[in-house]
């Protein structure tokens, strides 16, 4: 058996697919000194793993079952408030990045990302550093101008997405038509939507809802 290097980062990969974990394990060897010391499928795994290996760093996806990404970082950080610890994921939208953030995430990175970039971002990580790429920063100062959409003007939004109508919204909620009507129009100022249906579009590419 052969030696370990010492000088290599000791990752942990989390994604619920098995062939994107060994293509990420594989684009990072070939850019930077790296050893896969654990690998999870989802996120209960995922805060197992951590746990038993306590690696270096840790690439986490957002999307996993049993438990999502940003509840396995929230686990995660209070367990161990010095781990580093980053998403990478296929979702963007500014509400997701910034509540991975929030959650104790140091980077947040689409799985798009060349493999210097992500390798580099590992080796930043892991050196204490916190890492947005400039077009994800730039999303979120693009989109949070003001104040982003409160959980009642969420939980409005969700049921216009399923195609119901105010009066149907209005009777889920048990508050009247007319609220329902205000709280769209403060929506559609909030995300600078045309009408509804763009809302709708909008909070779910920045990641307020999911479709």
């Amino acid at each position: 058996m052969g030696t370990r290097d010492r000088s290599a980062i000791r990752v942990l990969l989390a994604d619920d697919h098995a062939m994107m974990r060994a293509g990420i394990g594989a684009t990072l060897a070939a850019h930077a000194p790296v050893e896969i010391v654990a690998e999870a499928s989802d996120g209960e795994e995922a805060v197992d793993e951590y746990d038993r290996a306590r690696p270096d760093v840790a690439l986490i996806d957002l999307q996993m079952p049993r438990m999502d990404g940003l509840e396995a970082i929230r686990l995660i950080r209070a367990k161990h408030p010095d781990a580093r610890l980053i998403v990478l994921t296929t979702y963007c939208g500014d509400a997701r990045i910034a509540a991975a953030l929030k959650a104790g995430a140091q980077s947040y990175l689409m799985k798009n990302v060349p493999g210097t970039e992500l390798a580099a971002t590992v080796r930043e990580v892991h050196e204490g550093w916190h890492v947005l790429p400039p077009a994800l920063r730039q999303s979120i100062s693009s989109h949070y101008t003001g104040s982003g959409p409160s959980p009642r003007e969420l939980d409005v939004l969700r049921l216009a997405s399923s195609g119901n109508s105010n009066r149907e919204i209005a009777s889920a909620l048990t508050i009247s038509e007319a609220t329902v009507k205000a709280h769209m129009s403060t929506l559609l100022m909030k995300l600078g939507a045309a009408d509804r249906a763009h809302a709708v579009t909008l909070a779910a590419q920045r990641g307020y809802i999911d479709l």
